[in-house]
């Protein structure tokens, strides 16, 4: 397993892999209920700017606790922190298009379970990169 200048780049591998893995399976289980969520949001505005400051926040954090472009698992691990970043900028810019497009990834249920499939792939990337990887700091 590659080498990482960070023990915070491992750390968050192996939470970035069991939050994705959560999510996953729940879109293969339930993908009726993540159509409805999308639908909620879709339908309210307050909801949506409450979703999109979280991001915002979460993004915020995440990019200036790990902003690291040094190996391939700290560029990864960066990398979904600026897409939660952007993610939040988007909701609250633009929320109607970015909704049309959650509708129509959402539904029907079996395009869902596809978006699962791909989650658990890369909850099982995350995993392996965290558990299997190792900080070597460099002197």
């Amino acid at each position: 397993m590659p080498d990482t200048f960070s023990v915070l780049t491992l750390e968050l591998a192996r939470a970035y892999g069991v939050g994705i893995l959560v999510t996953a399976l729940a879109a293969i289980a339930g993908p009726a209920r993540f159509a409805a969520v999308i639908a909620d949001f879709a339908r309210s505005p307050g909801l949506t700017f409450l979703g999109a400051m979280l991001a915002l926040i979460l993004g915020i954090g995440m990019v200036m606790l790990h902003n690291l472009w040094t190996d391939l698992t700290a560029v990864l691990i960066s990398l979904i922190g600026w897409a939660v970043f952007a993610k939040g900028v988007l909701v609250l810019a633009a929320p109607e298009g970015l909704m049309k497009l959650a509708v129509a990834v959402t539904t029907p249920p079996g395009r869902m379970r596809i978006w699962g499939a791909v989650m658990l792939v890369l909850a099982a990337v995350f995993l392996a990169l965290g558990i299997g990887g190792h900080a070597a700091v460099s002197a």
